[in-house]
């Protein structure tokens, strides 16, 4: 296993047990990096976290796929780092893909406004993707996390359609644009 020093060196030098990072290159696509996050982002270790990051940046990657699956929870702050990762690399030609995020997760990233400036891909093959066709695909507002109208579960659609809630039994329709709608 390659350590995280020897992609980015000195990464290691500061370590913060709220949230813990690996790195993994990717091969597939020039100057990128896979940087799995495992614990919470928020105002106490969000500078930790940006000076980590930012190490990558000046390292030379610039196109950063963030795997936020172990991503328990992330405040404004910690949103606010997600945002100047993207101001640091679109310069430079890069981009910001995150992966996985938890719906919970998800859900601050919406009700802040943010979730319309990140590309957020369901899996590492999709990020992949992404970045080989130039991040030139269209903008999508999905996933899209919405309250049944039914019984007000909260719930999350990965694509425009037709689904059932999980809880009321409930057929509700997902446009492109993310409405829901009965039937």
């Amino acid at each position: 296993m390659v350590s995280n020093n020897s992609l980015v060196p000195g990464f290691d030098d500061e370590q913060d047990d709220s949230l813990k990072i690996a790195l993994a290159k990717v091969d597939e696509i020039p100057n990128s990096i896979y940087i799995r996050l495992n614990g919470y982002i928020d105002t106490y270790n969000s500078s930790s976290f940006m000076e980590r990051i930012t190490k990558i940046v000046e390292a030379g990657y610039t196109n950063l796929i963030f795997n936020c699956s172990s991503l328990n929870y992330v405040s404004s702050t910690g949103i606010g780092s997600f945002t100047a990762f993207l101001k640091m690399v679109k310069p430079k030609g890069g981009d910001v893909v995150l992966l996985e995020i938890q719906s919970k997760v998800y859900e601050v990233f919406q009700l802040l406004g943010f979730s319309q400036f990140f590309t957020i891909k369901n899996t590492y093959e999709d990020a992949v993707a992404y970045f080989k066709s130039d991040g030139d695909e269209a903008v999508t507002i999905f996933p899209v996390i919405f309250s049944c109208p039914v019984c007000s579960k909260k719930l999350k659609a990965t694509r425009a359609g037709r689904f059932r809630c999980s809880e009321c039994k409930s057929i509700l329709t997902v446009d492109e644009k993310g409405a829901v709608a009965l039937g």
